[in-house]
């Protein structure tokens, strides 16, 4: 099977307090990686251009090149939109793939229908019974909107997504999308995967 090659970018995100989990969900190991973030990275390397590790935290062992594949969130909030903000300023490129380091099981297929639909919207992100909101494309034009978000200390992702030009593309797995957030999530996935 050929996989797709995808002109723009990946980003992994992983900056956030994982309170749910009770530890470190990006460190947790999975399927034959030392850790989540590690699975994420190697599974998806071969299909982008470039590959990113979002994060408030170096904390990543196995990443080589730390200085062109991490990016460190700006300032001590823990906020995907600060997170966003930090990633279209430091990424030349019009578009950008993000997906959070707690979704392993969504496919390479999934990623290219959304790239795929992409090229006329702010953001193209992924919905089932609900929106993932940081699984998709984001564009650059959506900085102004997030800058402004910041200015009025909103920090929800789903407030960006209303107020800019969104894509949402339904999928009908549910299982594709599961969330690592807590421990039955991670022993569900880990299931799955195997």
């Amino acid at each position: 099977m050929t996989y797709p090659s995808f002109e723009i970018p990946c980003v992994i995100l992983c900056g956030g307090r994982s309170s749910r989990m009770g530890e470190d969900k990006a460190l947790l190991p999975f399927s034959n990686s030392n850790s989540l973030t590690e699975y994420q990275y190697n599974r998806l390397k071969p299909h982008f251009k470039n590959i990113y590790i979002s994060s408030k935290v170096d904390k990543f062992n196995f990443l080589k090149n730390k200085t062109t594949n991490l990016i460190l969130d700006k300032g001590e909030i823990y906020s995907p939109i600060v997170a966003l903000e930090t990633i279209i300023e430091s990424i030349d490129s019009q578009k950008i793939f993000i997906i959070t380091v707690d979704t392993p099981l969504v496919k390479i297929e999934s990623m290219k229908k959304l790239i795929d639909k992409s090229s006329k919207y702010d953001a193209t992100v992924a919905q089932t019974k609900r929106t993932h909101n940081l699984c998709g494309v984001f564009d650059k034009s959506s900085l102004l909107e997030i800058k402004a978000m910041l200015n009025n200390d909103i920090h929800k992702v789903g407030y960006l997504l209303k107020n800019i030009n969104t894509l949402y593309v339904n999928f009908s797995l549910e299982n594709e999308f599961i969330n690592v957030n807590e421990k039955d999530d991670y022993l569900r996935a880990k299931s799955l995967i195997s």
